[in-house]
């Protein structure tokens, strides 16, 4: 075979991969999706505000807590005009006291530097205080729907078990990590994939005792293998 050839049938056996990736979480998914308040808005600034809350905090943990502010600082707006102890009061409950401030600054920076409007590229989010390269890509996932990678520990341990990519420690920044996350959000709904990946994270393919039994990509994931 040609070296040429040999490219051409190495992509499509890639691009083969990640499609069956995809098809088979958002299949999964039908039936298994975990319903929480953020799901239903494609509001940036909810969304930021939910991925600050869920910061090592179980997502269960954060629903009335996120309702409760949300209806008390219902846009950047009012967030900006808050008072740190006011933000601490309702984050305490979440164990978020230490990271109070990032509420209120986020919020002034979007209304200083961008007009009270949430920009739409990766590096213009990761200026706002608090927002790092998750909650960039959470963003631009879900509330625009771009085809941008989003990479937690969670999916970062997918990405490794499945490839069978043998990292250890702090493998999120990875550059194996990264290329594997972009390829599979290269999808058009690249928010319900994101929901997926993350349930289908949480239930099945957990850090410890993974459900192997039930996992639909068993029969092809390296780290069974």
């Amino acid at each position: 075979m040609r070296a040429p050839d040999f490219f051409l049938c190495e992509v499509k056996g890639l691009i083969k991969t990640i499609v069956f990736i995809q098809k088979q979480l958002l299949n999964w998914q039908k039936k298994n999706f975990r319903d929480f308040p953020w799901r239903h808005t494609k509001n940036p600034y909810q969304i930021m505000i939910v991925e600050f809350m869920l910061h090592r905090t179980r997502a269960e943990q954060v629903v009335p807590v996120y309702n409760y502010f949300i209806r008390k600082y219902p846009d950047v707006q009012t967030l900006a005009k808050a008072k740190e102890k006011e933000i601490k009061k309702v984050t305490e409950h979440l164990g978020l006291h230490w990271r109070s401030a990032y509420f209120i600054k986020a919020a002034k920076y979007i209304i200083e530097h961008y007009r009270g409007k949430f920009p739409q590229e990766r590096e213009a989010l990761l200026k706002i205080p608090g927002i790092g390269d998750y909650v960039a890509g959470a963003i631009l996932t879900v509330c625009f729907n771009r085809p941008e990678y989003v990479i937690d520990a969670n999916i970062a341990r997918f990405i490794n078990r499945y490839y069978g990519l043998h990292l250890k420690g702090e493998i999120r920044r990875k550059r194996q990590i990264i290329e594997k996350a972009r390829e599979l959000f290269n999808y058009p709904d690249t928010r319900n994939l994101l929901f997926a990946l993350l349930d289908f994270t949480a239930l099945v393919c957990k850090p410890l005792n993974p459900e192997h039994a039930s996992c639909i990509l068993k029969s092809s994931c390296r780290y069974l293998k």
